[in-house]
């Protein structure tokens, strides 16, 4: 019979929570044995979404893990507290998933690294948007040299803001005072769109480009009177092959899932013999070759198991001992990581800069 999976979720400071959960509990050999947040009122929504019991409820990380005993924690923090997090869970020698970004700065994520390595366990990093189709079959045609050698990235990342959804992008309708309690909103935690939304684009572009590094970066974000953090970056990054950018956007006309906006969601690659477009939530991606320069589409067909989503994917690898790969593999994050650091430091200092942390 297949192993049964114990699966806990710590701290639901990110509504992401809702949605790798329901993940689990869809799960067929998987099951959430518990959850756990200081605030009680932020678990109600999961505790009667997944029918839990009280027993299965705590306020209290530790009592949860001592009495639970999970195989694997899902963890989603604010950016700021993801070293935090890891480190204290680490202790207990259980695997981590950990919910995008990374960490909000370089320095962060290599304790998130050691610590996992001091416990012997895996940590894996979830980017939404690599189980989006599109993206994975545009990273299939990259590696058959159907556009030839990548030498362009483009990325355009946002929805409307952190404020106007939930967990399953629920949509709800927030007051001006909600920036001034969100920690979406606060810089001592990680937030801004930069450090929410820029992670997508250097990652998934890294996987893209086979682990290339940019030589150096330069960026800019708004500033918003009132505001402590961005809600409008751009990132401009030189690799030896040429120049990539990576923009992100609270505040687009719609969310990308129910209406794309304008400019669409997504990525734009170019190489030396074609081009992709690989839009978020598409059906289809849009080619450009020398045999075929007016252009053409390629379908993407539905992930299946065990690639469909992050939890089915890393149980696979904890049961089969697979190492987990492409973005959220800890190699590949940590150079979109680089790039995420590299790009807040020349916001602030407002020139270019060399990759941070080789």
């Amino acid at each position: 019979m297949a192993r049964r999976w114990k699966i806990a979720g710590i701290n639901f400071d990110h509504f992401h929570m809702g949605d790798l959960l329901r993940l689990v509990a869809e799960h067929e050999n998987a099951e959430i044995v518990g959850i756990a947040d200081e605030h009680p009122e932020r678990m109600l929504e999961a505790t009667r979404n997944f029918g839990l019991s009280e027993t299965q409820i705590f306020t209290d990380y530790r009592q949860c893990l001592d009495r639970t005993k999970p195989d694997l924690v899902i963890l989603c923090p604010a950016s700021a507290r993801h070293a935090e997090w890891i480190e204290k869970i680490a202790e207990y020698e259980v695997s981590i998933l950990m919910e995008k970004p990374f960490a909000a700065d370089l320095a962060q994520a290599d304790r998130m690294v050691a610590a996992m390595k001091k416990a012997g366990k895996p940590l894996a990093i979830n980017w939404p948007l690599v189980w989006v189709s599109t993206h994975v079959k545009t990273h299939a045609l990259i590696r058959q040299g159907v556009i030839g050698d990548l030498q362009e990235v483009h990325y355009y990342g946002g929805n409307r803001g952190p404020l106007w959804h939930g967990a399953d992008k629920i949509v709800k309708e927030p007051s001006a005072a909600d920036k001034e309690t969100s920690w979406f909103y606060k810089k001592a935690e990680g937030g801004g769109s930069m450090l929410d939304y820029l992670g997508y684009g250097t990652t998934l572009g890294t996987w893209f480009y086979e682990g290339r590094k940019p030589l150096e970066v330069m960026a800019m974000w708004d500033q918003t009177e009132g505001l402590e953090v961005d809600e409008h970056s751009v990132t401009v990054a030189r690799y030896e092959c040429g120049m990539s950018k990576f923009e992100t956007r609270w505040g687009t006309y719609t969310d990308p899932w129910i209406h794309e906006p304008q400019p669409r969601s997504g990525f734009v690659l170019k190489g030396t013999a074609g081009t992709i477009s690989s839009y978020d939530y598409g059906e289809t991606i849009r080619v450009q070759t020398a045999e075929k320069p007016e252009g053409f589409e390629v379908e993407a067909p539905v992930l299946q198991g065990p690639h469909s989503n992050p939890v089915e994917y890393f149980l696979h690898c904890l049961a089969t001992g697979e190492e987990i790969r492409g973005p959220l593999s800890i190699e590949t994050s940590r150079i979109g990581q680089q790039i995420v650091d590299t790009a807040y430091r020349s916001a602030q200092q407002k020139r270019a800069l060399p990759l941070v942390g080789e």
